[in-house]
């Protein structure tokens, strides 16, 4: 085997299709490899014994580069090479990321009286994150809601939520999102481009998100955490219900401030606890 390396994020995951270049001190391109699957370069082509630069590049990564030293056997063992994403931060390995409901929260914030806020979240929901392999920005995401779902600790104003004034949950009873597209907004930060469909209404909304981390859990899954905002008016859903208890001073403010704490389990399904 004339040349073994394995590509890395700094979180250990592969960094799959990474391209491997290694040169001699001329600077002339002696071999070009690509990494599989797993992150995994393996070439069998011999090398002249002597002194070469490698140079590791991925989309969508800071390129790197390092010197190596072939032995008289030919061959060069580079070991691990860790590419950092360009803008700083890390994001979890490819692939589909099943959202799981228990250990997330979609919450929303409205303004009550002028003076103070009325939190609410939806209790049923489901989605799946696709992490693309190659160019974060083709990565998508969908969520469908169970609109009848919502809960702000009154039973009251829920029933209210729940009617034709606002959700009108009989007539339209999900709330869907899909994504179109993803751009960096940031170091750490990125903007996530969707529709959203609610009370049969569909309007374009971008959410603000940032990837947190990503560890094990005790049923032998992997986890990747996110926490997404937007902001919503009301009228844009045809939610116009409102009453004025004041000169000026709504019951109900016009906007809707949405904070999702979201904890995905990689792959398609669920663990089963």
């Amino acid at each position: 085997m004339g040349l073994t390396a394995r590509i890395q994020t700094r979180d250990g995951w592969a960094v799959s299709h990474a391209v491997v270049t290694v040169t001699d001190t001329t600077g002339r391109q002696v071999l070009r490899a690509e990494a599989d699957s797993e992150g995994a370069v393996r070439d069998a082509t011999e090398l002249v014994p002597g002194a070469y630069t490698v140079i590791v590049t991925a989309i969508g990564y800071a390129p790197a580069a390092a010197g190596a030293i072939v032995t008289a056997s030919g061959r060069a063992e580079i070991g691990t090479v860790t590419l950092a994403r360009q803008g700083g931060t890390e994001l979890p390995p490819p692939g589909p990321w099943t959202i799981d409901p228990a250990h997330s929260t979609v919450g929303a914030v409205a303004q009550h009286l002028g003076i103070s806020s009325v939190r609410g979240r939806f209790t049923d929901f489901i989605g799946m994150i696709e992490i693309a392999p190659d160019d974060v920005t083709k990565s998508r995401v969908e969520a469908v809601i169970r609109a009848a779902s919502i809960d702000t600790g009154n039973g009251m104003r829920d029933t209210h939520l729940r009617s034709a004034d606002f959700l009108d949950v009989e007539r339209h009873p999900e709330i869907t999102y899909r994504s179109t597209g993803l751009t960096a907004s940031g170091a750490d930060r990125w903007t996530v481009h969707g529709k959203l469909t609610m009370r049969g209404v569909v309007r374009p909304v971008n959410l603000d998100l940032a990837y947190l981390s990503t560890g094990s859990d005790p049923w032998g899954g992997t986890r990747a955490a996110f926490r997404a905002t937007t902001e919503l008016r009301r009228e844009d859903f045809a939610m116009n219900y409102n009453q004025m208890v004041q000169a000026g001073i709504a019951l109900v403010g016009t906007t809707l401030k949405v904070e999702l704490d979201i904890q995905a389990v990689q792959g398609e399904t669920l663990p089963q606890a």
